[in-house]
């Protein structure tokens, strides 16, 4: 459904803003139809950052749909014809890879041993994950389209524009590499490596490249997967090839864009729309590698949240550079669900500013959840249960509204912290002991609470917690909510405590304190 231009026009979502850009740059091609790429090299396995990349793009891409009648086509493209230059640190059988070395991917045995080739297994698990996650794409392998002729045209034309080309890439190579350098690298018919070696002479009737191997002249044709192309110039024909009109990259492939787009110029074509984001750091501030391993991984992400939240992660400002590891994930739940809750309420041109609208294509097929992600965690910590349907009983007698929200999101949102509570808070959590002052301020506590009624509502609870800790001096009420923190949770941080009580009860929540306190009835 198209939304009213009048609120397109004012938004300031950012793939809002990308696909006015692309519509106006269409409008002067006179095309009917919009291709969006996406890229991945299949050297290593896929990972979040690829994720990443193809997220946001369906995001561009549903922005396109909502505010135009164009037919918009994602592709998922794979450099599967690369040689593999080292072999990645997280995979089995790492002999095979390296007597395969040079070889191109979709050349060399798996060494999971479950597909035809590495570079097929790589691809295969990332038409997996993206097809877990619901995304429309058209998947293209480089090593297929090379090799069925799909390629030759733009081949040839890279072949008549050898001079061209190599003038627009040699003056940013070094010397050494300036000597030998060619777009096109030969498939070696004896070993299968991919060569980078001086071309001799190139024949543009013949469609040929000479190269000498072994003191020896070898011609080989350019056509149909007997050779590939240098990446850079790979990446400008490919969008000729596949008239391509968007496609994102990270920062540090600015340059290379550049580059790429004076060969696509070379080639005749316009060089598509792009926005560059930033990279994902893992912890300790290093880019995330898909070789490394490093960083957190998608299945890693989805064992402790909804896969809402991750592309929640993703919407987040791309042109701002992000951690990515365990401990973010509490507050981007905690994030999207804020956002969610306040969605259906919103008028129309405030939910196109919201990020669920990207998120989820406009329509919010959740509901609301009126329970935090921190509440859950605590709630499972306090109450020592590792079973969802428990922590939901909890939940609902708080909040009944809880029915009209998605009940597998909610079990999946309650199954996610029960892991994150035991695998990751589990040894991070340090119970303060508390002293005998600190002792007598919880049992005034559970005075106080114990004479309020079992339905009292949170906002009531909440109130007589912080007269507690303004009736003991606490300065700063933020260090009495810290105490009640690190003794019950062993945490420096936590929910409203109000909620918590709420929710947990006040027979179980006193009952709680004195196991923490050490003192019995």
């Amino acid at each position: 459904m198209l939304i009213n231009s009048e609120i397109s026009e004012n938004s300031k979502a950012w793939p809002i803003l990308e696909a006015r850009k692309i519509i106006n740059q269409i409008q002067k091609k006179n095309k009917k139809k919009i291709i969006l790429q996406t890229g991945y090299g299949p050297s290593g396995l896929p990972h979040i950052g690829t994720f990443g990349e193809v997220a946001r793009t369906t995001m561009v891409l549903n922005a396109i749909k909502a505010i135009s009648d164009y037919e918009v086509e994602l592709i998922a493209f794979s450099d599967d014809m690369d040689g593999l230059r080292k072999v990645p640190d997280n995979v089995p059988n790492q002999q095979i890879l390296e007597k395969n070395l040079h070889k191109p991917l979709t050349s060399i045995p798996d060494p999971f041993e479950t597909s035809e080739s590495f570079g097929n297994h790589n691809n295969e698990m990332l038409q997996e994950f993206l097809d877990k996650f619901g995304f429309k794409y058209s998947f293209k392998s480089a090593t297929e389209l090379y090799k069925s002729g799909f390629f030759n045209n733009q081949l040839m034309r890279v072949l008549n524009s050898y001079d061209q080309i190599k003038k627009i890439i040699l003056p940013t190579l070094g010397e050494e590499r300036k000597k030998t350098y060619s777009p096109f690298l030969p498939i070696c018919p004896g070993t299968g490596h991919v060569l980078e070696v001086e071309i001799i002479s190139i024949n543009t009737e013949k469609n040929t490249i000479v190269y000498l191997q072994n003191n020896k002249e070898i011609e080989q044709s350019i056509l149909d997967g007997n050779c590939k192309l240098q990446w850079k110039v790979d990446w400008a024909m490919r969008w000729c090839a596949l008239d391509i009109d968007y496609e994102m990259y990270g920062k540090d492939l600015i340059p290379t864009f550049q580059l790429s787009s004076k060969v696509c110029r070379a080639l005749g074509h316009q060089p598509p729309e792009n926005y560059f984001y930033e990279l994902f750091l893992d912890q300790n501030g290093e880019k995330i590698s898909k070789s490394k391993g490093n960083g957190l991984s998608i299945e890693e992400w989805l064992s402790y949240a909804p896969k809402e939240t991750l592309s929640y992660f993703m919407y987040q400002n791309p042109r701002r550079a992000k951690k990515l590891f365990l401990d973010v994930i509490p507050k981007s739940v905690d994030e999207f669900l804020n956002h969610l809750n306040k969605f259906d309420d919103q008028s129309d041109d405030e939910k196109i500013e919201n990020p669920v609208w990207h998120i989820m294509n406009s329509q919010n097929y959740i509901g609301s959840i009126p329970i935090s992600f921190n509440l859950i965690l605590n709630l499972v910590s306090a109450s020592g249960k590792n079973d969802p349907n428990f922590i939901l009983d909890f939940i609902k007698k708080y909040d009944g509204s809880v029915i009209n929200s998605d009940h597998n999101f909610m079990l999946e949102l309650i199954t996610g912290a029960i892991s994150f509570e035991q695998n990751v808070n589990a040894d991070k959590i340090q119970y303060k002991v508390p002293d005998e002052d600190e002792k007598n301020i919880f049992l005034d506590l559970i005075n106080r609470i114990e004479l309020l009624q079992d339905n009292v509502d949170a906002e009531t609870i909440q109130t007589e917690i912080y007269q507690i800790g303004k009736d003991h001096n606490f300065d700063n009420l933020r260090d009495w909510f810290k105490l009640i923190y690190q003794v019950l949770f062993g945490k420096s941080d936590g929910p409203r405590f109000g909620t918590f009580i709420a929710i947990y009860g006040i027979k179980e929540t006193i009952q709680l304190i004195r196991e923490r306190i050490k003192v019995s009835k």
